[in-house]
């Protein structure tokens, strides 16, 4: 197998890697685990042998809005990754039938009550918390913005997440949980998928 050796600036990030399969986010003194990104990257980045099927996707200013919320609220305690893997899993549920077919409706799907969204009733708690969502941490919040931005303009998997469509804190144990195949954990999530 060939190595592809790439370097991609993206936001305030850089991705570095050298692996055909999987690709690493982070900087050299930052290994983590890997994922996948293929798609179509803009041209002022610098790409040297990126790894990737062009996949554009058009991100409309709603969607990324509604992701970057979501992982900036769900995950931003746990950095880039454990945001990057609460991404994955609204990706993974836009593509899949079960659940709708918009980032913004995978986001504000729950329970609803003349209009409103009933407390603790979605599928994402921060969502019906109560809360307004005001990002009040600008390095978190910034990155949920460039990982919004890059998920929805490329398509990116995280190596074991590749199928995840559900999570939960490690600090619980919801009886759904025991329906679905565990996955693993990243940062303060569990992850699985249905099968």
């Amino acid at each position: 197998m060939a190595v592809i050796n790439f370097m991609l600036h993206w936001g305030s990030t850089i991705l570095h890697g050298a692996d055909t399969s999987l690709l690493n986010l982070g900087g050299p003194s930052h290994r983590a685990r890997p994922f996948l990104l293929t798609g179509k990257v803009c041209a002022k980045w610098p790409v040297i042998g990126l790894l990737a099927l062009l996949v554009p996707a058009a991100a409309a200013a709603d969607e990324q809005q509604c992701l970057a919320e979501a992982m900036y609220y769900e995950a931003r305690s746990q950095g880039w990754r454990g945001m990057l893997a609460v991404g994955v899993v609204i990706q993974n549920r836009v593509r899949d039938g079960r659940y709708p077919d918009n980032v913004c409706g995978v986001v504000k799907q729950g329970r609803y009550w003349r209009g409103n969204p009933v407390r603790h009733k979605c599928q994402f708690s921060y969502y019906c918390d109560g809360k307004p969502e005001r990002p009040g941490e600008q390095k978190p919040w910034t990155t949920a913005q460039d990982l919004a931005h890059t998920l929805l303009t490329n398509r990116v998997e995280m190596a074991g997440l590749e199928d995840a469509t559900h999570y939960h804190t490690t600090s619980v144990l919801p009886s759904w949980s025991r329906k679905l195949t565990f996955r693993q954990v990243i940062g303060q999530h569990v992850f699985y998928t249905e099968e």
